[in-house]
């Protein structure tokens, strides 16, 4: 399966996901990569606006990954540096809100 060690993510106890990554193959690997839990923040109907809990978390933080631009289109070409990458991006974003 995947050859990931991740002893940083031991305390994730859930993965909150968007709608995308539905599906066996993923909820394996991740709780064989870092044994957490994965929930689905999916959307009930196409065209009808309702409040779903918790999609506003995910939403919300594809929308701050997005305002990267070497994050908006993955132009990486390792997993590795794409990671590092989003670690980078969520660093800005705390320094911006604390003003540092």
């Amino acid at each position: 399966m995947f050859n990931i060690h991740a002893p940083n993510l031991t305390g994730v106890i859930k993965v909150l996901v968007d709608g995308g990554y539905t599906g066996e193959k993923f909820s394996n690997a991740v709780e064989h990569v870092i044994n957490a839990e994965v929930e689905v923040a999916k959307r009930s109907e196409l065209h009808t606006f309702a409040v779903i809990p918790k999609r506003c978390v995910v939403e919300r933080t594809f929308g701050w990954l997005e305002k990267c631009r070497r994050l908006w289109k993955n132009c990486e070409r390792k997993l590795s540096n794409t990671l590092q990458m989003t670690i980078i991006a969520f660093v800005r974003i705390l320094l911006n809100r604390w003003k540092l």
